[in-house]
């Protein structure tokens, strides 16, 4: 069962973190956002299969250099064979290396055996530990149920897939056959019907079309060029048509305003933005909920909190493209990101910080004490009033900043939240030190004792504590409930 936990936990990770590096890498290089990924969800399911294959056959050597000629050969010809396969079952390929010096039968480049090779080591070296850590952490039935169910949905998106690029090609295989009908008829009446019928099969089933032209950005179509650049082409138009009525677009570069799109300026005011609604929000929260005031901040300097500023990227970056989505499917994606994101950030506080900030084992539907279903539901409402609402307002205000003091205004921030952060850590770690009687050994520690005490920490951080501390507070609250009235 351990086995097979991991294994499913490496598959979801690893396919998670190869469609955001594929997304990132494509990104820069086109200078634009654009989903690298094969299937709707964001994975990449080949990359994840791979490393299950280094975690079963490669996970127990020792050596270094063996261990990178191991990866580096089994997930190349891994490599090959999928997009080997891929080119055979429906003619086209997401990738054309025809025009590199070095390649393997136009499907593997010469310089990814070294890469596959060097994150083989790392993952066996630095990655497989960790999440071989998350899954014994987990209780047993989380661990298996929460990775099954992951990849049970990328397996059926696969398959939704494949069935799609197979209706696209008869699709393609169709419009040919009318440009032949165009090319040999000669009469006028009819070549008018054609080419009604050509551009009706333009915009025929655009949900399965669309949807594979958004998945393969460089596919080529070694059967059907000419209509797969027609269809791209009509999809682009579309595409720009409908990104407009959600935010505004802008051909020239020179004539684009401060942080145009999902740039990095963009995504950290965003940040910034998210982290101070953070802070407002759970301030009203115990105001009204809990009935006190109480401060609630993520770093020692600044009203900002965070994870809400993670979360807003994180939706963002997620669901920029659902924007014309219907509203329940808005909600329930926000929703999943959202607890998803609230897990693993008080899974990484406690392990490398040895504290956490919130402990819902107390609450129904709750997913380790780190998430629950209420909150999930808090984060769907927050996501979707953030896609429909507050994000395209706020993008707007955000890109009236002028741009020269707007950069160096980002630039100014980014170096102060990062000393804040890092304060932030060592103020926390100081902390935990104090109450093991364990004196400074820098002058940072010492920086720290003096500025960030334990009054000061326990006001900007009323419910940090460790699952100790919380279930302590559990138990205490259960004899109070317990004893008679009166007493």
């Amino acid at each position: 069962m351990r086995v097979l936990a991991e294994a499913l936990w490496i598959f979801v990770l690893f396919s998670f973190l190869g469609w955001a590096v594929q997304v990132v890498l494509e990104s820069v290089r086109e200078k634009r956002l654009l989903n690298a990924g094969f299937l709707t969800l964001p994975f990449l399911p080949s990359v994840g299969a791979g490393f299950v294959l280094v975690y079963v056959f490669l996970a127990r050597l020792e050596n270094v250099v063996m261990l990178f000629l191991s990866a580096a050969l089994l997930l190349t010809l891994f490599k090959y064979f999928v997009a080997r396969m891929f080119d055979r079952a429906f003619g086209f390929r997401w990738k054309d290396y025809a025009d590199r010096k070095w390649k393997l039968n136009m499907y593997v480049s010469a310089w990814e055996p070294f890469l596959y090779g060097l994150t083989g080591v790392l993952a066996v070296k630095l990655a497989f530990a960790p999440i071989a850590a998350l899954a014994a952490a987990l209780p047993v039935w989380a661990a298996v149920v929460i990775p099954a169910v992951a990849s049970a949905l990328i397996i059926a998106d696969t398959v939704i897939t494949c069935v799609t690029i197979v209706r696209l090609r008869r699709h393609l295989r169709e419009m040919e056959d009318i440009s032949k009908l165009l090319e040999a008829e000669g009469d006028a009446v009819s070549d008018e019907a054609l080419r009604r019928e050509y551009e009706r099969k333009m915009i025929e089933n655009p949900r399965f079309r669309l949807r594979l032209i958004r998945a393969f950005p460089d596919m080529e179509s070694f059967d059907y060029q000419k209509q797969f650049a027609n269809l791209r082409e009509y999809h682009n138009m579309v595409r720009k048509r409908n990104s407009e009525v959600y935010e505004k677009t802008i051909e020239e570069k020179a004539d684009r305003p401060f942080a145009y799109g999902l740039s990095f300026s963009k995504l950290f005011w965003l940040f910034v933005i998210g982290s101070f609604f953070g802070t407002v929000l759970e301030t009203f929260w115990a105001l009204f909920a809990e009935e006190h005031f109480e401060m609630r901040v993520g770093w020692v300097f600044g009203p900002l909190i965070p994870v809400y500023g993670g979360g807003a990227v994180a939706i963002t970056l997620c669901l920029y493209k659902l924007h014309s989505k219907n509203d329940v499917i808005v909600f329930a994606a926000s929703a999943v990101i959202g607890a998803t994101f609230e897990y693993f950030c008080s899974y990484f506080q406690e392990k490398f910080l040895g504290t956490i900030s919130w402990d819902y084992s107390d609450t129904p539907f709750n997913l380790d004490g780190r998430t629950n279903l209420m909150f999930a539901l808090i984060w769907g409402f927050l996501g979707l009033v953030w896609l429909r609402y507050l994000y395209p307002f706020i993008s707007r205000m955000i890109e009236k900043i002028p741009k020269k003091p707007g950069k160096r205004l980002t630039v100014i921030l980014c170096v102060v939240l990062a000393v804040d952060g890092l304060l932030s850590l060592a103020a926390i770690d100081r902390k935990n030190k104090r109450a093991e009687n364990i004196p400074p050994k820098t002058v940072i520690g010492q920086f720290c004792d003096a500025v960030f005490t334990d009054e000061y920490m326990d006001f900007i951080y009323p419910h940090m504590g460790t699952k100790e501390t919380f279930a302590a507070e559990r138990q205490q609250k259960a004899e109070q409930k317990e004893k008679p009235a009166g007493r």
